[in-house]
């Protein structure tokens, strides 16, 4: 295994040299809004720990190489950002005191408040060096103790796991990390590591969030998890007067949902719980279970079935390690706030128009089924279709609609229909080999009932995937919705389409272009961003967590990654 200054030596030179650390320029999933309530649009925000490469600049000379001085001959094969970091400070070393190693030790382990693992960083290993080390004369271990703070800086600020490597379907452009060098110098002048980590750290509400989340639930965890509801042949039901009954009071103020429990969760074993007859399934404790119901996607009835039941469930490990990975998807994602955007939450069922006047437009959506699965991906909308056609993609022309026409070529027609040759002329279908139909496409006229309704909204990408409205408008009305085929069905998807227009400068009446009935692309006359990301957990306004079902199975594979060491 490598230690993080070898590894960080090994790893190309241009930017921030950091082993298995990645940065993603796009918006995040609960707003363009900072912690500090600060103008965070465009790239980051200085002042908020961050700095782009041309304010860097301004601090720092282009090196042609390592420049004489107390550190020349350690430097040779450093990182860039440690010579840079170096050169700003005239080679002046850090860690010359142990008050100082200690602090960065200690820093190190806080991490695991990030969901990061500090045995990534050697915090002890670290301290042993140091024990063994001339501090006063620079050497080896200054520049370790460095590298190991750059390398955990940079996978507070971009995440420590390419996505890339663990989802195909990641479509999303990577950008090195930036530091603002000066205020860390200045930092660890002051011996606080703490704020030099904060630097890194995203500087957003969301983010706070989920870190305080963590702690609440591995305190949960060290107390001993939350109490298992025991197998029922009936599901309870408000009215109910049952021993389990008590046990789900105690489940549901252990996270916050009963106002009986303190927010010291370190009195949970101990704590009374204030109700009448504990027992007995009130209506508090119902509105109680509808409210966990609705943060987990169920149907929010207030019977606790099978399906809450499960979710009531999952040991609190389990919800630990999705917190992890949301808190691995923020620190791919919490960067480059663009004014306005539309956002789709692809676990969350959920569409958001981040609008330039700040208010912001939500509505329900369909995504892809788990085997056709919506991709993470960014993007700009260019234009839209109204009264749209539609042109069968390759998928659902080979797998939903082949088979059908090889029995019968006159689906086509029930279906509003036409055969076309790869020049576009209509061709009888009956004339067609279907078992071997070569470059002949399917294409659905516009009209109520085709798949794609009355509106479409596109941009450019590999997966062929857009927003579209859908004549089966009882969808959204299901409370888990992975229906689709890959694409994005939106309820009030007219509505979007209007703002959308009024918002880029666009002349056009949705309503009166759609009633004319005749299909059209009309171009925005300013792109606007639109990206697709998949969240498991999310914060809610109240500092609840909405946990939802991971439909594309893809937590674990974040876990797994984030639980590996970092090597090469």
């Amino acid at each position: 295994m490598f230690s993080p200054n070898v590894l960080l030596r090994l790893m190309p030179r241009r930017g921030v040299a950091v082993a298995l650390c990645y940065g993603l320029l796009v918006t995040p999933v609960w707003g363009a809004t900072a912690s500090d309530g600060g103008d965070v649009s465009g790239e980051v925000a200085n002042g908020q720990g961050l700095a782009s490469d041309a304010s860097v600049e301004q601090n720092l000379q282009d090196l042609d190489g390592v420049v004489p001085g107390p550190l020349a001959n350690e430097l040779v094969g450093a990182s860039e950002m440690a010579q840079r970091f170096y050169s700003l400070r005239g080679q002046r070393p850090v860690w010359t005191d142990m008050g100082r190693v200690e602090a960065l030790a200690d820093g190190l382990r806080t991490l695991e408040d990030d969901g990061l693992s500090p045995s990534d960083y050697a915090p002890d290993a670290l301290l042993g060096q140091a024990r063994g080390a001339n501090l006063e004369t620079p050497g080896g271990f200054e520049l370790e103790a460095t590298e190991t703070l750059l390398t955990a800086m940079a996978h507070l600020q971009r995440g420590k796991v390419d996505p890339h490597r663990i989802d195909s379907d990641w479509e999303v452009d990577i950008a090195p990390p930036t530091f603002d060098l000066v205020a860390l110098s200045r930092a660890l002048d002051d011996g606080d590591v703490e704020a030099a980590l904060a630097l890194a750290r995203p500087p957003f509400e969301p983010y706070r969030q989920l870190r305080a989340a963590l702690a609440r639930y591995r305190n949960i965890e060290r107390l001993g998890g939350w109490p298992l509801l025991p197998s029922r042949e009936t599901p309870l039901r408000p009215g109910d007067q049952d021993t389990d009954v008590a046990l789900l009071r105690q489940r549901l103020a252990m996270i916050g949902e009963l106002e009986v429990m303190s927010a010291d969760t370190g009195h949970y074993p101990h704590v009374e719980l204030e109700a009448p007859e504990a027992e007995v399934y009130d209506g508090t404790l119902a509105e109680a279970v509808r409210r966990f119901q609705r943060r987990h996607l169920l149907a929010d009835d207030g019977v606790v079935g099978p399906n809450t039941q499960t979710a009531l469930n999952l040991p609190v490990g389990f919800r630990i390690d999705q917190i992890r990975a949301n808190l691995e998807r923020a620190r791919w994602l919490l960067h480059g706030l663009p004014e306005s955007f539309v956002l789709v939450d692809i676990a969350g069922y959920r569409l958001s128009y981040f609008r330039p006047d700040g208010d912001v437009w939500r509505s329900r959506i369909v995504v892809g089924q788990p085997y056709r699965r919506t991709p993470t991906l960014r993007s700009e909308i260019t234009h839209l279709t109204l009264n749209p056609t539609w042109t069968v993609p390759p998928t659902i022309y080979r797998e939903d609609i082949l088979p059908r026409v090889k029995r019968d070529p006159g689906y086509l027609a029930s279906r509003d229909m036409v055969a076309l040759s790869p020049s576009g002329k209509r061709v009888d279908p009956y004339s067609v080999n279907w078992s071997s139909p070569g470059g002949v496409m399917l294409r659905q006229g516009a009209g109520p009932r085709n798949p794609l309704g009355r509106v479409v909204i596109r941009f450019p990408n590999d997966h062929l995937v857009y927003l579209h409205d859908t004549p089966s408008r009882g969808l959204f009305n299901r409370t888990q919705r992975a229906l689709s085929s890959g694409c994005i069905r939106v309820e009030g998807v007219a509505e979007l389409a209007q703002l959308l227009f009024d918002d880029s400068d666009t002349s056009a009446n949705v309503g009166r272009l759609i009633n004319d009935g005749k299909t059209r692309n009309v171009r925005l006359d300013r792109r606007i961003p639109v990206v697709l990301n998949y969240w498991t957990v999310q914060p809610e306004t109240d500092g609840h967590l909405a946990f939802r079902p991971d439909i594309y199975d893809r937590d674990q594979a974040v876990v797994t990654a984030l639980d590996a060491p970092v090597i090469l």
